[in-house]
C-alpha cells in the first residue's frame, strides 16, 4: 500500500457560530464561503453551502465533520465528506483567532478521511477509491489539506 498526492485544496470560511459548551463539547460552526483545489486529475472551486461542524471535546482535541461541493474545471461536482481529528495545541488556538496566523502540516496532528462522490462518469473514480489527508491551518480563516490516494 501506498499514498499518492491527488490535489491540494483551500476552502475559505466565515468566522465560526458558536453554540457554547454542551454535554460533548464545544461545538462551533464554519461555513466554507469559496476556495480551490489543485491537482493532477481535479482541479477546481469549492462552492459555498458546506461547512465544519466542529466538537472541541475537554480533552483537548477537535472532532471534525465536514461536507461540501467542488467544482471542477471542466463542470463536474463532486461532493466531499469527511471526518477527523484536530489537535488544539497553542498554536491552532492562536491561529483560530487571528485572521492573519496559520499553521503549518506538522505544527499539529490534522488528519482526515475524505469521501468522495459523484454522478459525473469522468469522475467516476472517486467513488471506488481510498483518500486521507493532512491539513492546516491558513490566514482568513481558512483551511488547506494535502488529499492522498491510497493504493
Amino acid at each position: 500500500m501506498k499514498l499518492e498526492l491527488e490535489f491540494t485544496y483551500t476552502a475559505t470560511l466565515k468566522a465560526p457560530v458558536a453554540m457554547g459548551a454542551g454535554p460533548f463539547g464545544l461545538r462551533m460552526f464554519y461555513e466554507i464561503t469559496g476556495g480551490t483545489a489543485q491537482g493532477g486529475r481535479i482541479r477546481g472551486r469549492m462552492l459555498g453551502g458546506g461547512g465544519d461542524w466542529i466538537l472541541v471535546g475537554a480533552d483537548g482535541w477537535g472532532r471534525l465533520d465536514v461536507r461540501g461541493q467542488l467544482e471542477t474545471d471542466d463542470g463536474a461536482v463532486i461532493y466531499l465528506s469527511y471526518v477527523g481529528l484536530l489537535e488544539m495545541n497553542e498554536r491552532v488556538q492562536q491561529a483560530t483567532v487571528s485572521a492573519t496566523a496559520a499553521t503549518d502540516y506538522p505544527d499539529q496532528y490534522f488528519r482526515t478521511t475524505p469521501r468522495l462522490e459523484t454522478g459525473d462518469p469522468r469522475y467516476a473514480w472517486v467513488n471506488r477509491t481510498v483518500f486521507v489527508a493532512e491539513g492546516r491551518i491558513q490566514p482568513g480563516p481558512a483551511v488547506e489539506y494535502r488529499v492522498y490516494r491510497v493504493d
